[in-house]
């Protein structure tokens, strides 16, 4: 931990000034960014930066050097996770960097429904399709003591980070794609859950964090519609449940209505229903398997 002695410009200055750069770079939330990488720089807690604020504590030089450079890098849109090496998710504190899709708050109700679902079971096995850095099948094994979790991953580099993060969890971890994955689990699974790549070919991410950032692997679900993957995510979670087992997936808002449409033809699930996230849009669809 740093040890400041309130020389120099003091560190409300210098994130003022932070503050204002990422403002005029577009950052959707410069205050809270700048506060992030200075306690990062500092390795304190935002809570103990703030008191330091207080305190009129300043920056060593090598210190202002580092949060000079971090400021300038996540101006160009550098997603602030690949500048600390830290997504906060849920309960969890996930390593990532390039190559890897960086969790969204969203994802967090995605989990909640699995987990409301599980919490009635004794020792019930969950899958995750398409597991990233983990924060699914992290959480579903962090907040379900004893329970069971599997989780598959296709990509090279995102399976670094996942093993990282998922080890210390106990998670079963595979490499592998989605749409063949634990066979060996077909009809005695209880969850599945599934963030899979679903956004379609032609809607290109309008913010740069993720349109230059998160990899095309995470993000594109295949076809004009970006239905590929989802489909074969519900074909996956079809096989691997148990009758009265659950599935849920997150999707595109545009996509409610077509994923509803393959839940539907494939005549394996009952009380199908759409879920929406915080902001009020279809974010994810459930069913139970027949």
């Amino acid at each position: 931990m740093s040890t400041l002695k309130g020389t120099g410009t003091p560190l409300s200055g210098h994130l003022a000034a932070a503050t204002a750069a990422l403002e005029r770079a577009g950052v959707p939330s410069p205050r809270v960014d700048a506060e992030l990488l200075a306690a990062h720089v500092l390795d304190v807690s935002r809570g103990r930066l703030a008191t330091m604020k207080l305190m009129g504590s300043a920056f060593a030089p090598e210190e202002h050097a580092r949060f000079t450079e971090l400021i300038g890098r996540r101006a160009t849109r550098i997603p602030l996770q690949h500048l600390t090496g830290l997504a906060h998710f849920r309960y969890l504190e996930l390593a990532v960097g390039p190559g890897v899709f960086v969790p969204r708050p969203e994802t967090e109700s995605v989990v909640q429904l699995a987990l409301d679902f599980a919490r009635e079971l004794v020792r019930p096995v969950l899958v995750d399709l398409g597991t990233g850095s983990g924060a699914i099948a992290g959480s579903l094994a962090h907040e379900l003591p004893g329970s069971r979790v599997h989780a598959v991953e296709l990509s090279d580099d995102a399976l670094v980070y996942a093993a990282r993060n998922l080890k210390p969890l106990g998670v079963h971890l595979v490499q592998g794609d989605l749409a063949h994955a634990f066979t060996e689990l077909d009809g005695s699974c209880d969850v599945v859950v599934s963030n899979p790549p679903y956004i379609p070919a032609n809607a290109v991410p309008r913010e740069p964090e993720a349109r230059d950032h998160d990899p095309a692997m995470a993000l594109y679900g295949g076809g004009a519609d970006g239905m590929v993957l989802p489909a074969a995510a519900t074909a996956s979670a079809a096989r691997l449940l148990r009758p009265g087992g659950f599935f849920v997936m997150e999707h595109a808002e545009v996509q409610a209505e077509a994923i509803t449409a393959v839940f539907a033809a494939s005549g394996h699930w009952e009380q199908v229903t759409t879920h929406q996230d915080l902001n009020g849009r279809d974010r994810a669809t459930s069913g139970i398997r027949r």
